[in-house]
């Protein structure tokens, strides 16, 4: 039963969370700052997070479950774009665009996806984690990471080493493509312009004006939108060949802890920090793979995320190694 609704970013377009419309979801672990809940899903994770609810739905075109998760310490699950029914939901990008869980744990998780994929409502098996292997992606994603995140990241992968887990460094630099290959919009760009053209050509004036300027995709040419597809193609088969020897891939969920609201006044700033937040989560919908997100902090910290990427179509899976590591991911 769905028993309410949560404010969140306007029409499901930025990492950060904010709406100037109707208020930004204040992340609830900062009690003296006001910092950004992530986005776009933020009233959910903000609503898990102090308990009003235990668990809520979202979506995720680029990082919606998963960057509210890390901001605000739960759980977040982004699964293979094809196993969720997505009718009904207000599309941002149709190719991208994933219906996925927040709640407290793992456990739940894997309960919710099982419900929302037309399931029994069953939970996962924890998979025994001293025969987990994982790649642990470095360059690309590790790059900007700030000192807090660092060290909570770094202190997860040692615990994760010291009980047994196989932790082997992978680098695909072919990663550090993806703003070059999005730099005209990607499928965001050109399926969320599709999607809003004769509201933003009658009602512009209606729309928060930071997220109105964000719909570039009418600069996209058709030649431009088939090369993104063939990229996209390439990069999957390639990356699904580096996949195969492990069991998922980690990196960390966001490089930076949720930033204040007073630093976002600025918009070319605000701009440089929403396209950081979605840089290592948008790798999930770019290449379709299920990833979820698990808190990895000290507690009392600002949170932070660390992420599993499993294979495509194996959600389960990935669900069954995220349970079997959890409580060594969270220092428990």
């Amino acid at each position: 039963m769905i028993v309410g609704k949560n404010n969140m970013t306007e029409f499901a377009y930025s990492g950060l969370g904010v709406n100037a419309h109707f208020g930004t979801p204040i992340n609830p672990n900062d009690a003296q700052t006001p910092r950004v809940p992530g986005g776009s899903s933020s009233g959910a994770a903000v609503a898990v997070n102090r308990e009003i609810v235990p668990a809520a739905i979202g979506t995720d075109t680029g990082g919606s479950c998963r960057i509210p998760a890390a901001f605000c310490g739960t759980v977040g699950f982004k699964p293979t774009s094809t196993r969720v029914s997505k009718r009904g939901a207000v599309p941002l990008s149709q190719t991208l665009d994933c219906v996925g869980p927040f709640t407290t744990s793992v456990s739940c998780a894997a309960v919710l996806d099982s419900i929302l994929s037309a399931g029994p409502g069953d939970d996962v098996d924890s998979f025994p984690e001293g025969g987990i292997r994982l790649g642990v992606l470095e360059g690309y994603v590790t790059e900007k990471m700030d000192d807090m995140v660092a060290r909570a990241y770094q202190d997860a992968l040692t615990r994760l080493s010291h009980r047994g887990v196989r932790l082997t460094p992978l680098n695909i630099p072919q990663l550090s493509r993806l703003p070059e290959i999005n730099s005209k919009g990607g499928f965001v760009g050109a399926d969320a312009y599709a999607w809003h053209k004769d509201l933003l050509e009658t009602r512009a004036d209606f729309y928060d004006p930071w997220v109105r300027d964000r719909f570039g995709g009418k600069s996209q040419t058709a030649a431009d939108y088939i090369a993104v597809g063939q990229e996209r193609h390439r990069m999957k088969a390639f990356v699904d060949e580096k996949q195969e020897q492990f069991d998922a891939l980690v990196l960390p969920t966001v490089q930076i802890v949720p930033p204040t609201l007073e630093e976002l006044q600025d918009q070319a700033h605000s701009n440089a920090v929403n396209l950081l937040c979605l840089r290592n989560t948008a790798i999930g919908n770019f290449l379709d793979l299920p990833a979820i997100s698990i808190p990895c902090h000290a507690e009392g910290s600002l949170p932070v995320g660390l992420m599993l990427l499993g294979l495509r179509d194996q959600d389960r899976r990935l669900l069954s190694v995220a349970r079997g590591l959890e409580q060594v991911i969270r220092g428990r």
